[in-house]
């Protein structure tokens, strides 16, 4: 089977991840700066969902473009990273009416949400990386690497930051978002 359905489908599930977060949105109540203020914790968690569930869509074109077949192990593996994403609305809207972070229980929700993402996108990568032949070009580009085990170490290092104060955790995990647009711009491929 080629990839073209599988992306089709997963292009779907992200757009309605993203619109299911943006109708989550509530705009301020009037125009001055307190009733801005009292929404903007709620921006910021969307924006950083947002970007992560932009990484993920960008480093699934790209994952695909690369992928000469799928079979049904990678669809398997496809729906557990789209089941993970589709968690992000729930744990953006929850982090974002506790005031930005004041509890560590739905910023650590959160980041689970995102660690489950990242092991699901590996888990899809090693499974295309399987049916493919061991010496074609793609095995090299998209295998885990250093680099996923030190992405995963810094999300471990998010969790511990709630624990201290629930805002180092949502700081932290911006900042590991971050990090991996820098990642994406430099090879392109991996996320």
């Amino acid at each position: 089977m080629t990839s073209n359905r599988l992306e089709a489908f997963s292009d779907g599930v992200l757009a309605i991840i993203l619109t299911i977060m943006v109708l989550e949105l509530e705009p301020p109540e009037s125009y001055d700066m307190e009733a801005i203020a009292k929404v903007f914790p709620s921006f910021v968690i969307y924006f950083i969902s947002f970007l992560y569930i932009g990484i993920y869509w960008i480093g699934h074109h790209n994952l695909f473009k690369l992928s000469e077949k799928v079979n049904g192990k990678v669809l398997w593996a496809n729906l557990l990273l789209l089941f993970w994403l589709s968690l992000i609305p729930f744990t953006t809207n929850w982090v974002g009416e506790d005031d930005f972070g004041l509890d560590a229980a739905p910023v650590i929700v959160y980041g689970f949400v995102l660690l489950m993402s990242k092991f699901s996108y590996l888990h899809l990568r090693i499974r295309i990386v399987k049916q493919h032949e061991k010496d074609a070009p793609i095995v090299e580009i998209i295998k885990p690497n250093k680099k996923d085990a030190f992405v995963i170490l810094l999300y471990l290092v998010s969790f511990a930051l709630t624990l201290v104060k629930p805002h180092f955790g949502i700081i932290s995990f911006l900042f590991v978002g971050i990090l991996k647009v820098l990642y994406i711009r430099h090879f392109s491929i991996k996320v």
